[in-house]
């Protein structure tokens, strides 16, 4: 089963990158899926007080999955969240890991910087291609936009 595969039913499962698949809330045996097709590590962008169908960090630890938590909340994103968010892809690049929130909107805007400074594209395809993994809102896309102008 391809990484691709693994995450297509989850909601805007998405291969923005060869590496990289992003989705809404995955479930139980969409994990279980990825850890087959290769996948180490979930980054969940979901604050721990949302309620969720699984526990995920069992879940992830019973399936020898690596978990990473960076709450992304909005009317609160900060710089500091954005570096979290960035550190943890950069230091996942190129190994099989899977970037979620609850409906792909916040990875959408995470996404933006991390085309813009680390994949080289221009502003109009990174929008574009957080838009096609479900960015929807306004303020994340300004977020991620602020934080690569600042930082390119």
């Amino acid at each position: 089963m391809s990484l691709h595969d693994a995450i297509s039913g989850a909601p805007n499962g998405a291969l923005p990158l060869p590496w990289l698949a992003t989705a809404g809330q995955p479930t139980a045996a969409q994990f279980a899926a990825a850890r087959d097709a290769g996948v180490t590590t979930v980054i969940d962008l979901r604050d721990p007080m949302e309620p969720r169908p699984i526990d995920e960090a069992a879940t992830l630890a019973e399936l020898g999955m690596t978990y990473i938590n960076v709450p992304v909340v909005s009317g609160a994103l900060t710089d500091p969240m954005m570096e979290r968010v960035l550190t943890a892809l950069r230091e996942h690049a190129d190994q099989p890991t899977i970037l979620h929130c609850a409906s792909a909107n916040r990875v959408g805007g995470a996404l933006i910087p991390y085309f813009i400074l680390d994949q080289g594209m221009e502003e109009q395809a990174a929008v574009d291609a957080a838009m096609a993994v479900g960015l929807r809102s306004a303020e994340l896309m300004e977020w991620g936009l602020d934080y690569a102008r600042r930082h390119a």
